[in-house]
């Protein structure tokens, strides 16, 4: 579904000119994502006439949008008072139900706004419709269900066919989807809404080409329809993200189009940190930084700004105010923290206790660390964040602080740096035992470790690399049998591909590592096979003192 939720856009007859007019532009303003313009319009409906219980109701609705679920309570309260279609609001009181994981209660509301329906009423269907879709807990089979009611009463609703739109494509119905859009098109030419959903489907199938056309289209027809633009740098977004060789331009284009959607939309708070998300994910932190200084100038109160804060300013490197805004962000009860909160916390703690020679002071570690698995316990998929963290750890030689953060990951089969996180994690555990005396060597590591390699088989069966590696840890262990087994699977496999890879240098300094280990593995046991192994080495490279000196004691 979009990132927004959309209320629907069905006008209702009244008794009164200005009041319609009113509620038409209210829904206009909802529509083009104007929430601040929206709301002082339905204030003033409803200062003018306090009996309006619709306006209370579309008023309720933008507030439980927008997740100020108190604010949305009292206007469906003051609604259900109201003598002007007050039933509509038991269809908000209903979504907060459904929001609580309380279906009976909701579906109770549900029957008291529709009991006292005329024959020909459809906008009640509409709405429960788009209160399963647009609940925190979304039951897309419920909301088709109640909007083809709507749809059998009056079968061209434009509004009805767009919202069933939505329902079919939230339930993964894209054929479905498609054909409500069109129709909803079709129906009435001036709901924009339902063309650009076309373009939203082929965004969801990856034709991004095809999703930029569409939605051009719909800037033909008008240029100041904003939502079109949040599509656009959305559609510039994953295309960038999932074609890196456009990510440049792709970026810079997502960037544009929001700029632009934002300049259609009001420049309320919420709208800026709407901006604030999309900024983090085309990963513009300069400008995040900047946004998110000047929205505390402004509204001091909003927490969520501290988070912003906190991201932009640790990728720019401040630590000091990455630290104290996250610091003060997570600590607060009521704020709603989320994975990426600890992450970056995490982060940052490590970040400052970071010397100047890359070495990390270990009680900073350790703290950052008990964040980050925080992150990794809300979210799972957290782990994909880890990757470059953890590199980083590595090329500063930290190996043992680069093997604890890749091991968050390296059992999570969903994430999508499986395969490379599992072979970061073994390399570095290998790197960290590499040069230590044989008493100091970490066993129950380079086990893991040699376990990660198989997990990398096990995805990869190609990688043949990790069949070095193992014989690397298992030398590290001295273990003779698994030294031999593993060397010897490296050499097979390598030769396998052929003379164009054996005569590459870097190849050939593998095979004679390996020859070597396989010789010293054997000289305690059969000396023949030994010396027969370090020759091979000699003939690869007639200069290697190690085999010659080896041959010479065997002898």
């Amino acid at each position: 579904m979009n990132k927004f939720k959309i209320f629907s856009l069905a006008l209702v007859a009244t008794t009164s000119v200005v009041k319609a007019q009113d509620i038409k532009e209210a829904r206009k303003a909802i529509d083009a994502e104007q929430f601040q313009k929206a709301k002082s319009l339905l204030k003033s409906i409803i200062k003018a006439k306090p009996s309006d219980g619709e306006a209370n109701f579309v008023l309720g609705n933008i507030y439980l949008n927008q997740t100020v679920v108190d604010s949305a309570k009292i206007y469906y309260l003051n609604g259900i008072e109201a003598s002007d279609k007050k039933n509509l609001n038991y269809i908000g009181l209903g979504q907060i139900d459904l929001d609580n994981k309380n279906t009976a209660a909701a579906q109770a509301n549900f029957g008291l706004a529709t009991k006292d329906m005329k024959r020909k009423d459809v906008d009640e269907y509409i709405y429960i419709g788009k209160a399963y879709m647009n609940s925190v807990n979304p039951d897309y089979n419920s909301a088709i269900t109640s909007l083809k009611r709507a749809l059998l009463i009056e079968p061209q609703n434009a509004t009805a066919l767009l919202t069933i739109g939505d329902a079919y494509y939230g339930a993964n119905n894209q054929n479905e989807a498609y054909k409500a859009y069109r129709d909803a098109f079709t129906a009435d030419p001036t709901l924009l809404r339902a063309k650009m959903q076309l373009g939203v489907l082929l965004k969801g199938a990856k034709s991004y080409d095809e999703a930029i056309k569409a939605f051009n289209e719909v800037i033909a027809i008008n240029p100041n329809y904003g939502p079109v633009y949040r599509e656009l740098a959305e559609t510039y977004y994953k295309w960038g993200r999932n074609k890196p060789s456009t990510s440049k331009v792709n970026m810079q284009n997502a960037i544009t189009n929001y700029e632009k959607y934002l300049s259609l939309t009001d420049y309320s708070l919420d709208s800026k940190m709407r901006h604030a998300d999309f900024l983090i994910l085309v990963k513009d932190y300069k400008n995040l930084e900047s946004v998110a200084n000047k929205m505390i100038a402004e509204d001091k109160v909003n927490p969520r700004i501290y988070r912003y804060l906190g991201y932009s300013a640790y990728e720019n490197g401040n630590i000091d105010v990455a630290l104290k805004s996250l610091e003060d962000y997570v600590k607060v009860p009521s704020n709603k923290v989320i994975a990426k909160d600890y992450l970056y916390l995490g982060f940052a703690k490590i970040k400052k206790g970071t010397a100047a020679d890359g070495t990390v002071e270990a009680g900073a570690f350790e703290a950052g660390l008990t964040d980050i698995k925080k992150a990794v316990a809300m979210e799972p998929l957290a782990v994909e964040d880890l990757g470059d963290f953890g590199k980083e750890l590595f090329t500063k030689k930290q190996y043992n602080q680069a093997a604890a953060i890749y091991e968050l990951s390296t059992n999570n089969t969903d994430q999508k740096n499986y395969l490379n996180d599992n072979v970061y994690y073994g390399i570095s555990i290998f790197y960290a035992n590499a040069n230590k005396d044989k008493t100091a060597i970490d066993a129950a590591g380079l086990a893991k470790a040699d376990a990660a390699f198989d997990r990398v088989l096990v995805a990869s069966p190609t990688y043949d690399e990790a069949y070095l590696y193992k014989g690397r840890i298992n030398n590290l262990l001295e273990k003779d049998d698994l030294i031999i087994k593993n060397y010897e699977e490296y050499v097979a496999k390598t030769t396998a591909k052929g003379a164009e890879e054996l005569a590459k240098p870097a190849t050939v300094k593998k095979i004679v590592e390996a020859y070597n280990a396989i010789g010293a593995s054997y000289a305690n046991t059969d000396k023949a096979k030994a010396i027969e192994y370090f020759n091979k080495s000699l003939v690869l490279d007639p200069a290697n003192t190690y085999a010659a000196q080896s041959v010479k004691a065997l002898k």
